[in-house]
């Protein structure tokens, strides 16, 4: 193990250095986990891009704190725990050694404030903290982001081992299939009358990056009939037919209307049962609310960082009586059945496939310049072990 640790830092919108730090000694209840891959999110691009706020018009609206390391879809092995009376545990009370794999969760909770005490704590505890995003590297031991050799955990990170037999490659993608979890939402309200979604129901996702991309494989898993996607990306929608969609519409060669005629006939002139809006882009979403039929669920899920506003009739969300949910995250307990689910089922979708392109630390910038074109999928940091790896 070396002294110093290389590692991504964004200092500034458009300003990126490769900068080295000391390798810290764990703390109590710490953990020093040696990276294998960490994902390029899209809120990384947002932040990248110029795009600082996050949770805005809420208490919990802040700016991010640069400098930062980026990086928190994370995949790594223990490679040093702090002294501790107490055996260092999983989030399920698994016992973790070196050499452990681990998804590190991206957040650091109170347990104290009223949201962790209203069973919300994940992504509105008064205290949150998050690696890659609220952590400034500025402050010691720096490790707060997972584009690095090496990852700080402090005391209170929930960890989820990974199991012997899925591949790191499938099991960074962990956190995006956490964030699925508007799905999940979705289905708790098909006990009401014409509400929610429920086997056999139609599914759009707009916008089929990374994050869309887990929407159709996650809707797939619960029983949806027909999944129709839309994106400008000949590439993301090929791919995207082939993890189940299973009809596409390009961006680049319709306009609303025909988008609109498109998901009508497909739905007996209907409209969609559930729409989840996956492209980061406001205009997606007064679209979105006209592919809903009557009683449609609309998940918005892609605008996690401030991209501006966009008019919309309230009317509309009268007449349909549309049901819209927010998403900024995951519950924490989303993680181990992600995990699962990706675990089991990757005999049946080419899971392998997302992640399209691997970059090693000191590249993280071209990498992050390579995510925001539309010909790739996942891009993730990856330690020499996993470049050129396919």
């Amino acid at each position: 193990m070396t002294n110093t640790v290389r590692a991504a830092v964004i200092l500034a919108p458009w300003h990126m250095e490769i900068q080295t730090f000391p390798l810290p000694e764990p703390e109590p209840g710490a953990a020093l986990v040696k990276m294998e891959l960490s994902g390029i999110c899209g809120t990384d691009k947002h932040t990248f891009s110029g795009f600082t706020t996050q949770y805005a018009g809420t208490e919990h609206e802040r700016k991010i704190p640069f400098p930062v390391i980026p990086g928190h879809e994370n995949v790594g092995r223990i490679a040093a725990i702090g002294p501790t009376t107490e055996p260092l545990v999983d989030f399920y009370n698994q016992p973790l050694r070196e050499g452990d794999r681990v998804v590190i969760g991206p957040d650091l909770v109170c347990g104290r404030c009223y949201y962790c005490k209203h069973g919300f704590e994940y992504y509105y505890c008064s205290h949150l903290q998050d690696y890659g995003n609220s952590l400034s590297a500025a402050n010691p031991p720096h490790l707060f982001g997972g584009w690095a050799d090496y990852l700080y955990a402090l005391p209170g990170s929930y960890l989820f081992k990974v199991p012997d037999d899925l591949p790191s490659e499938i099991a960074v993608l962990t956190e995006l299939m956490a964030v699925t979890t508007g799905l999940d939402k979705a289905k708790q309200f098909s006990a009401v009358d014409c509400e929610g979604f429920r086997f056999g129901d139609t599914v759009v996702v707009q916008g089929v990056g990374p994050l869309g991309l887990c929407h159709v494989i996650k809707a797939r898993m619960l029983g949806a009939g027909n999944i129709i996607v839309i994106d400008r990306s000949v590439f993301r929608l090929q791919m995207a037919l082939e993890m189940g969609a299973d009809a596409a519409l390009n961006l680049a060669e319709t306009d609303p209307r025909q988008r609109l005629e498109a998901v009508r006939g497909l739905t007996d002139g209907r409209g969609a049962d559930v729409v989840a809006e996956c492209a980061g882009v406001p205009e997606a979403l007064p679209e979105g609310l006209d592919l809903l039929r009557p009683g449609g669920f609309y998940i918005e899920c892609g605008n996690f960082s401030d991209m501006g506003s966009v008019p919309i009739n309230p009317h509309l969300l009268c007449s349909k009586n549309v049901r819209l949910i927010g998403i900024n995250g995951e519950a924490a307990t989303a993680y181990g059945p992600s995990m699962q689910a990706l675990n089991r089922y990757r005999q049946h979708y080419p899971l392998r496939k997302i992640v399209t392109h691997r970059y090693p630390v000191e590249q993280a910038e071209a990498a992050l310049r390579l995510a925001m074109t539309e010909e790739c999928m996942k891009i993730v940091i990856a330690n020499s072990e996993f470049i050129g790896k396919t």
